[in-house]
């Protein structure tokens, strides 16, 4: 007889009734549709982000995961509804470099702890930003925007739709030497239609919203943030290319869950957004909107998370900068 089975007959013995195997919680997950909060409206990158994704998984799953836009704050008043949520994996949150990196150091109040509240599940992507002018902008160099904004302050400005993009921009104004006015959007989606109207004049975009519109030459794109090109816009050169170094940044989109979902719950959604991920079709999909799927394990994600909120609050604090 087998240990199991021995164990068995002693619990039908003493209770009369069979013994009940327990089950891990990840080999029944999800029982039921899983909410996936997007921090950011509809239209952008990371709302593509987690359309395509999402899909995919749920398609793994038999289950809808519903995608849930709580755009407002920089991305601030969705991740504190999601670190707020029960920790059973049934909401999780979309995250990226500014929200998790930068916000707690712009923000005195984010309304959540960046290294605290959450588990880390996986990183998705990771890429660069794009700086796109308008086409009535009269420069095609990263150089002569340069010198175009220092000729005249505070005349050109620039849209921002996370503070990610926000700190890239002013990260130019001083390697450039120049003032260019920042203009804040709640998505990439509302920053890239004002845009296109003309009524800012530039904007450092993912390459979701931006790749169609530079290659539909709606838009003028300069350079990728970086060292190396990005595959969807193999003419552009990067911005260590273009001669400023300071720009050699990246971005980054992942999925998080509140702090205290059970590990066995954390590795089956990271296996099954990795596996995702690393299908054939969906890497195609996304590198045709300039997104580069980089899927990590959850403890190279936390580690992740916890350096750029060193960096990018060092960042911060040299640049002087706060929001509230």
């Amino acid at each position: 007889m087998s240990i199991v089975s021995y164990f068995a007959a002693i619990v039908i013995v003493i209770t009369g009734s069979p013994l009940a195997v327990p089950v891990a919680l990840g080999q029944t997950f999800p029982s039921k549709p899983v909410r996936f909060i997007v921090p950011y409206p509809p239209g952008g990158g990371a709302d593509t982000f987690a359309r395509i994704v999402g899909a995919k998984v749920s398609e793994s799953w038999g289950q809808q995961m519903i995608i849930d836009n709580r755009a407002g704050a920089q991305g601030n008043i969705a991740t504190a509804l999601g670190a707020k949520a029960a920790p059973d994996g049934y909401t999780i949150t979309f995250t990226n470099n500014a929200i998790l990196g930068i916000n707690p150091h712009l923000y005195r109040q984010p309304g959540f702890d960046a290294l605290n509240d959450f588990t880390a599940i996986i990183r998705g992507t990771e890429e660069a930003w794009i700086l796109v002018v308008h086409p009535s902008v009269p420069v095609k160099s990263v150089k002569e925007l340069a010198a175009l904004a220092k000729r005249y302050p505070d005349k050109l400005s620039f849209g921002s739709s996370a503070s990610g993009t926000q700190l890239v921009g002013e990260l130019f104004n001083i390697a450039s030497g120049s003032r260019i006015l920042h203009v804040p959007y709640k998505g990439a989606g509302p920053a890239v239609i004002d845009l296109l109207a003309g009524n800012i004049d530039m904007m450092y975009s993912n390459p979701t919203a931006a790749v169609p519109h530079v290659k539909s030459r709606k838009l003028r794109a300069l350079a990728v943030t970086g060292s190396r090109r990005l595959e969807a816009l193999p003419d552009v050169p990067s911005a260590v290319e273009a001669g400023f170094p300071d720009l050699d940044v990246l971005g980054w989109y992942g999925v998080v869950a509140p702090a205290a979902t059970p590990r066995d719950i954390v590795n089956k959604l990271n296996a099954d957004f990795a596996q995702a991920l690393n299908a054939p079709d969906l890497r195609k999909k996304m590198k045709a909107i300039g997104q580069t799927p980089a899927p990590s394990t959850p403890e190279e994600f936390q580690a992740q998370i916890r350096a750029d909120h060193e960096r990018w609050g060092e960042v911060v604090r040299r640049l002087g900068l706060r929001v509230d």
